[in-house]
């Protein structure tokens, strides 16, 4: 059974990945409030403490390239469902480790759920698959748009699932994670492929030059993969420097809350925003909210400064992000897809997996303010290529 929309219409498919993304990034934002404070009271050693939410990047970095040639031979179902079934087992791993103190399961529990993350990122890219150039913006903003019902209640659920299990580590927490992924391959079931995909996807890879030389695809990976590397960069710091700033555990969780809402609340209008003022100066404007954040947080280190800085890095990131998934989705033909897009996840999990792995070290080391800072290059860089690409349109326009 194939779902087409060519007018931007709401299909089902679009929304179980809708329902599908809200359940996933709800237990994310489990992860997001709790795991850095989890991980600095099972790890060896201090400068370990943000390992463990760090894995979980680095199974999606491993995982993201492998997940889109597997869902282009298999389809996406099959994909989502395997994936969704390990960040259900890897919920249980978590709440084991947690129950019996033991710091290296615990990594692995939560590199699971980054396995999990590597197929539900393609959830937005599924929706815009077979949708008309125009109605990609809405469709993308569609999908992620599940995120905000997430950041409301995800951090809610983190504070209210830690004492299930009446343990002093928060182990109810993850077996919420575990429930929340068994829900989700529930739904899946209902899920239909595209019966054109694997045809479409088939054929002579596109060669890396090739997409590299297209200065949309360039301007989509500047986007999406600084967006990326930035966010989670000061994200995954950020509950830990609220605690050494005076904030207690549950102003933490506020901050990651307001993060969350920054995210995926402009979903609700970023497509309408795109559609009427274009892709160049969406994406500016998200830049430019990051730079913000940074000014910000530098500026007051305060439960109020760290409120507004987190709620201006998402809300950057869902500009640059949106924006930059649409430039993707339009950079490549049907079948340049798994390549296309299985390169551009990579890079961004691979960039993301280093920000969140250097984090801790570094906010150890430099504190909070430095960390901001040394994204300011990123950024930079990110306004450069952005520039250039809407340059370029314009003079073909």
């Amino acid at each position: 059974m194939t779902e087409r929309t060519t007018n931007g219409g709401i299909t089902r498919n679009a929304i179980i990945l809708l329902l599908c993304n809200m359940l996933f990034i709800c237990s994310i934002s489990i992860d997001l409030a709790l795991t850095g404070i989890v991980g600095s009271k099972l790890s060896p050693v201090p400068w370990l403490a943000t390992l463990p939410f760090a894995l979980i990047t680095v199974g999606t970095a491993l995982t993201t390239w492998g997940a889109s040639g597997l869902m282009s031979r298999m389809g996406r179902r099959a994909g989502f469902m395997s994936g969704t079934a390990m960040g259900t087992l890897g919920g249980l791993i978590s709440v084991w480790s947690v129950l019996n103190v033991h710091f290296w399961s615990f990594c692995l529990g939560t590199m699971m759920v980054g396995i999990w993350q590597a197929f539900s990122q393609y959830y937005r890219l599924a929706a815009a698959d077979n949708v008309a150039d125009a109605s990609k913006p809405r469709m993308i903003s569609w999908v992620l748009a599940g995120g905000l019902g997430a950041a409301l209640a995800g951090p809610a659920l983190a504070n209210w699932s830690r004492g299930w299990l009446h343990d002093p580590y928060f182990a109810g927490a993850y077996l919420a994670v575990a429930v929340l992924a068994a829900i989700s391959l529930i739904l899946l079931l209902l899920y239909r492929d595209d019966a054109d995909l694997r045809t479409a996807t088939s054929g002579t890879p596109v060669p890396f030059a090739d997409l590299l030389s297209r200065p949309d695809y360039r301007a989509a990976l500047a986007s999406s993969v600084t967006s990326g590397v930035v966010m989670m960069f000061l994200m995954t710091a950020a509950p830990i420097a609220a605690l050494k700033a005076g904030l207690g555990v549950a102003a933490s969780t506020s901050v990651i809350q307001w993060h969350l809402l920054g995210m995926y609340g402009p979903s609700l209008f970023t497509g309408m925003l795109i559609g009427r003022f274009g892709l160049g100066r969406v994406l500016q404007t998200g830049i430019a909210i990051m730079l913000a954040c940074v000014f910000i947080a530098v500026g007051a280190q305060t439960d109020l400064g760290f409120h507004a800085a987190l709620l201006a890095l998402g809300l950057g990131w869902n500009f640059m992000f949106i924006s930059g998934t649409t430039l993707l989705a339009r950079s490549h033909a049907p079948h340049e897809r798994a390549r296309a897009q299985g390169f551009a996840e990579f890079l961004r999990y691979g960039g993301t997996a280093l920000g969140a792995l250097m984090a801790g070290p570094l906010l150890e080391i430099f504190g909070w303010s430095a960390l901001n800072l040394a994204v300011l290059p990123l950024l930079l860089l990110a306004s450069w290529v952005t520039f250039g690409w809407h340059k370029r349109q314009a003079v073909l326009s």
